[in-house]
């Protein structure tokens, strides 16, 4: 009998030894793996699951076949549609004004790089690797490899965590960054620790402009004639005096385009294409081009997918990873004769927004929910255990993942800082819902003791200086549910009155909870006071 007892003190002794180690047991083995793939400038139309104009040219056959074992959110769209901006609210799960990241000279210091911060907390390993562009070094992140601000297509430098000391940690390639990207996320994933869960960010330049690609890609679309939007000819009711300026004034300066109706920023000119005759025929020349090296750099980006995907699988990392994919934001193919971004429009707006992980997603699913870029983070601490800390303005989704029909934003707020910058985009803000959208562009630099209007006029020339003089300030209203394509700006019609008011009480209270009001800028408070009611 004493035997027995002895034996059973012992063995209780071992179970409960066990029960304290099932926490640290359960911790290294049942977390997912996170990994978030984050292209340059891929707009939603270049995706075929997504089903746009450009979806019979099979640019993203990988990625489509990605999408159709997870959950397609429909609108999915960033707040502030330009890299450095739209970076910085991923990582932070803020807007960008609580960020401190309002244009291309914002920079995130460690102390802010909140997401692999937080992911660190949790257990996780953390890497960044390919595009960074938030100028301070990364070192939130147990591990990185990254481009040096936009970095080359071509024999690319890269800084590395381990190559000596930030900023002068070189590590010089040769070849297709697209290529050279995915081979060291596949390095990280051999050498990683494998006893614990890792968060990493794969991120890649393509499809940015310019858009240079390897000559394996030369015959994709060689043959074929791109769909070309409507609007790249002819729309005449889109725009307002903030686009067009009062009687048109502004037409050909607004917005850099595909024709050469931009007198120095338009891939008519920027191809070689000002000796055609013909307007038409240049503008379509133009976009053929600008298109079709566009698609070829998203093929750059699939095929490595393919590649990546391929290693997941053959590594048993395939269903116990959360996948995400993405953009920073949207990007205009010709659609309004506008190239880049920036816009509210949707199509530089909406970004791609895909994500697989079968303990929780049932393949095949989409979701008509609106989410913006400040709920990625949030979304995923919480996939990964964690709770979303009270600083991060963004809220998590995780249970639109089991039930996409449920609602989440009534609307999501957009702001562009950069005025006139770059692509002359109007500094502008507003709201989208399900059917609408209500934008206000204001017109005026942020800095204007630095820009200010007596101090800059139009030039021929934007490689010496930029021009940063107000512009008309103005309202754009679309009603999405009938002009999906944003052709007809229905501000002045009546039938409108009772929505767009309702749109504007909704934009001063996001401007008031998400800490995106001009308190701080009297001259753009001044112009909203002056024409809010316009």
């Amino acid at each position: 009998m004493k035997f027995k007892t002895q034996s059973t003190l012992k063995g209780l002794m071992m179970a409960f030894a066990c029960v304290l180690l099932m926490p640290s047991l359960v911790f290294s083995q049942e977390k997912p793996n996170i990994i978030f793939i984050m292209s340059d400038d891929h707009t939603s139309q270049a995706v075929g699951i997504y089903g746009g104009a450009l979806s019979g040219l099979n640019p993203t056959p990988n990625l489509d076949s990605f999408g159709e074992e997870g959950i397609v959110f429909e609108n999915a769209f960033c707040t502030n549609s330009i890299c450095t901006p739209s970076r910085a609210n991923i990582m932070t799960g803020q807007y960008s004004q609580t960020n401190g990241v309002l244009d291309l000279d914002g920079n995130l210091p460690p102390e802010r790089q909140y997401l692999p911060m937080e992911m660190k907390k949790l257990g996780y390993q953390t890497a960044m690797t390919g595009k960074w562009h938030l100028k301070k070094e990364p070192a939130a992140y147990d591990y990185y490899n990254v481009l040096p601000g936009q970095g080359h297509y071509f024999d690319p430098k890269f800084r590395v965590a381990d190559a000596g000391a930030w900023p002068n940690n070189f590590v010089q390639h040769e070849g297709y960054v697209s290529d050279i990207i995915t081979d060291i996320t596949l390095d990280y994933l051999e050498k990683r620790d494998k006893k614990k869960p890792f968060f990493l960010m794969h991120h890649h330049k393509a499809p940015h402009d310019d858009f240079e690609y390897p000559e394996r890609y030369d015959s994709y679309l060689a043959d074929v004639d791109i769909p070309e939007p409507a609007s790249l000819y002819s729309q005449p009711f889109f725009g307002s005096e903030a686009t067009l300026g009062r009687n048109g004034s502004l037409r050909d300066r607004i917005g850099s385009s595909v024709s050469s109706r931009h007198p120095y920023r338009s891939y008519a000119h920027q191809y070689g294409l000002d000796s055609v005759a013909d307007e038409n025929q240049r503008t379509h020349l133009a976009f053929q081009e600008y298109t079709k090296r566009y698609l070829r750099c998203v093929k750059g980006v699939d095929d490595n997918l393919g590649r990546l995907f391929s290693y997941l699988k053959e590594n048993d990392l395939w269903d116990n990873t959360i996948i995400v994919y993405t953009s920073d934001q949207g990007m205009m193919l010709g659609e309004h004769d506008y190239m880049d971004k920036r816009w509210m429009y949707e199509e530089s707006m909406r970004m791609p927004f895909i994500m697989r992980f079968p303990d929780k997603i049932a393949a095949g699913s989409r979701t008509k929910a609106i989410v913006n870029n400040t709920d990625y983070a949030p979304t995923l601490l919480e996939l990964a255990g964690g709770k979303v800390p009270d600083y991060m303005q963004g809220e998590s989704f995780a249970n639109i993942l089991e039930n996409p029909s449920e609602a989440f934003h009534e609307a999501t707020y957009y702001r562009y800082w950069m005025h006139l910058t770059h692509h002359d985009v109007p500094s502008h803000f507003g709201v989208r819902t399900e059917e609408s959208k209500l934008m206000f562009y204001y017109g005026e630099h942020y800095l204007p003791e630095k820009y200010g209007k007596n101090t800059h006029t139009w030039i021929e020339d934007p490689s010496d200086t930029y021009h940063f003089e107000p512009t008309p300030a103005a309202w754009e209203f679309y009603d999405l549910s009938l002009d999906p394509k944003e052709l007809v700006n229905r501000y002045k019609d009546p039938s409108y009155a009772d929505e767009i008011a309702r749109l504007k009480k909704e934009i001063i209270s996001q401007r008031e909870r998400y800490n995106e009001t001009d308190k701080d800028y009297a001259n753009i408070q001044l112009v909203i006071d002056r024409h809010w009611n316009d």
